[in-house]
């Protein structure tokens, strides 16, 4: 006999669909850590102290996320079971989780402006003392020069933070060519600075703004 459509049948089937989105929304953080822990790995290694700020990120959000499903999932059988023992286990687990979620998010965004000038200046000094140039063999080059040709940008503030630094004493030139953009073209010469031939903003407003998504 077909169950009829009571006020209660109705809360119960609206409750399995919230289940439903929580546990889609759980999937959503497992694979937002995945690519923060994986796809995102270069941009985070070249952030250097920032780094671990947001590898922690990712693994907050697949711990998050895994609880998450599983309690969608619990959630769901409980409410069509109707065991209140289950649900307002679940209730309660939720409420557990919506609160770390916020005192999380609270507390990484206070703290996101001076981790912001720590690992400014942090990058600035770095960079100018140990980039060798474009096609170098040396990790550290080769992922800022990933980073300088994906972001469309030249060194942390700006173009200029190649002048004086240690590539500019070794090679004569005052940016790579992974600032240019048009690697092919002859006026990307490392001396011609012009907007026309060079990416002039720097590199930094990019990734924060990456990392503050």
């Amino acid at each position: 006999m077909a169950e009829t459509h009571t006020p209660h049948y109705s809360l119960k089937k609206l409750f399995s669909f919230f289940s439903g989105v929580t546990a889609l929304s759980g999937m959503i953080l497992i694979g937002l850590s995945i690519y923060v822990n994986f796809r995102g790995a270069v941009l985070t290694k070249v952030l250097g102290l920032s780094s671990a700020y947001l590898f922690h990120v990712g693994y907050l959000c697949l711990v998050m996320g895994s609880v998450t499903v599983l309690l969608g999932f619990a959630r769901r059988h409980g409410a069509a079971k109707e065991s209140r023992g289950t649900l307002l286990f679940g209730f309660l687990v939720m409420v557990i989780i919506l609160t770390v979620e916020i005192m999380a998010s609270t507390v990484g965004l206070a703290f996101f402006p001076v981790v912001r000038e720590v690992a400014l200046e942090h990058n600035f000094v770095t960079l100018r003392k140990n980039y060798r140039g474009y096609k170098e063999p040396d990790d550290y080059s080769m992922r800022w020069n990933v980073v300088m040709e994906k972001l469309k940008c030249c060194g942390v503030k700006n173009y200029t933070d190649f002048s004086g630094s240690s590539f500019e004493r070794v090679t004569g030139h005052t940016y790579p060519r992974s600032c240019c953009k048009s690697l092919g073209t002859v006026d990307c010469d490392g001396r011609n600075v012009s907007a026309d031939i060079i990416h002039q903003e720097g590199c930094f407003p990019k990734l924060l703004k990456i990392t503050r998504t």
